[in-house]
């Protein structure tokens, strides 16, 4: 349970680590209300990748969740804001993808390397099985 949710809270700290660093990089001011306006999309797109995916099972796997939470944050966050006529160029969707993936991945990595001596003996197998 807790780490299910510590799954879904790292990756809307990364979302928000990532819409800080994108504020930043463009000149835009780092207020609360900029960082809702531009990061509800990606929380919500990482909120329906979890549950479309099921991370609970395991919240920190690499592979199928974390590729796919990260993929459908991506293309609900891209949905969102076309819907809303925010915009999603090729070059925002494919700068978006490339670092939330390093950053949605690499938490995910790191916890499974800090975490690999609490895995029970089912979890190591199945997580040698999916490698």
């Amino acid at each position: 349970m807790f780490r299910s949710l510590g799954a879904l809270v790292g990756d809307l700290l990364i979302v928000l680590l990532f819409v800080a660093i994108g504020l930043i990089q463009h000149g835009d001011s780092l207020t609360t209300q900029n960082l809702f306006t531009v990061g509800w999309p990606f929380a919500v797109g990482a909120l329906l990748g979890h549950l479309a995916i099921r991370s609970w099972r395991a919240p920190f796997a690499l592979w199928p969740q974390g590729v796919f939470v990260w993929a459908i944050t991506i293309a609900g966050a891209m949905v969102i804001r076309s819907l809303l006529g925010a915009g999603a160029e090729l070059s925002f969707v494919l700068v978006s993808a490339a670092v939330t993936g390093v950053l949605m991945l690499g938490w995910r990595a790191l916890a499974l390397h800090l975490t690999r001596g609490e895995r029970t003996p089912r979890e190591r197998h199945e997580a040698r099985a999916r490698a």
